[in-house]
């Protein structure tokens, strides 16, 4: 796996700020990759209700959320250039009903106390606000990927939704999303009353595998991209077998 070890990310710290200024360039620089990143802000976006609210982008870093929606509030746990606010998802300095949607990439997974974030959430929303996130999801493909292959640690058998916080990058259960919002639905539904789950799309078998990710070379230029993604559709009616990723969509009700 060595061999295709993306030259710029060799021998670094994972959760150094100057990485995740080289991700940023890494993400512009592969075509392939840009266009998954692409496909994933323009399915998070429509999510956005209309009305009053500020939107935030919560790990922001690395990603261009801005350049497709200008006015998000773009936040990261440490100060790298591009960003608008540094913040802690479990303790979000917004007003009670301020906002009207949170959007996160590839967060979720490396929040170690993933309560926090929903109850602030649960605060920072208004009625009818929703989270939108794209996040890694549990298949028996992507279980192979995640436990074999890929360096962030992936556990579905997690009895707690908690884990140790080593790192902003390098503390993570891969496989907490799906355990949060699939698996034990029942608890979060009981937890977070206010927060209801308006979608899960499990989405992405191989594409991403493809661009290389973050940390690896592209085995794919970016021309090709539109040929994989209509060779993916023929994957929608098992994509509960092959899902690496899934859109999950959050929204804030009142309570009755």
């Amino acid at each position: 796996m060595s061999w295709f070890v993306h030259p710029l990310t060799k021998g670094l710290d994972i959760d150094a700020p100057e990485t995740t200024i080289l991700r940023r360039r890494i993400v512009r620089e592969k075509a392939f990759l840009r266009r998954v990143y692409e496909e994933w802000y323009l399915s998070l976006v429509c999510e956005i209700p209309q009305g009053e609210g500020a939107i935030l982008e919560i790990g922001a870093g690395a990603g261009f959320l801005k350049g497709i929606r200008p006015d998000v509030i773009v936040s990261e746990y440490f100060l790298v250039p591009g960003i608008d606010v540094v913040l802690d998802g479990g303790s979000l300095p917004f007003a009670d009903g301020s906002l009207k949607a949170i959007i996160m990439t590839n967060v979720f997974h490396h929040l170690p106390q993933p309560g926090d974030f929903l109850r602030e959430a649960s605060r920072c929303l208004r009625s009818g606000g929703v989270v939108a996130m794209i996040e890694p999801w549990s298949s028996r493909w992507s279980r192979l990927i995640y436990t074999h292959f890929h360096h962030e640690p992936f556990h579905p058998d997690a009895q707690q939704w908690s884990f140790e916080a080593t790192g902003p990058l390098s503390g993570a259960n891969g496989a907490l999303p799906w355990i949060v919002f699939w698996r034990d639905r029942a608890l979060f539904e009981k937890s977070f009353p206010q927060l209801q789950i308006h979608s899960i799309e499990p989405r992405m078998s191989f594409r991403y595998l493809l661009s290389g990710g973050l940390s690896f070379i592209s085995l794919q230029p970016g021309w090709t991209f539109v040929f994989w993604r209509g060779l993916a559709r023929m994957f929608r009616p098992w994509i509960d077998k092959w899902a690496m990723f899934a859109r999950i969509i959050l929204r804030r009700v009142d309570e009755s």
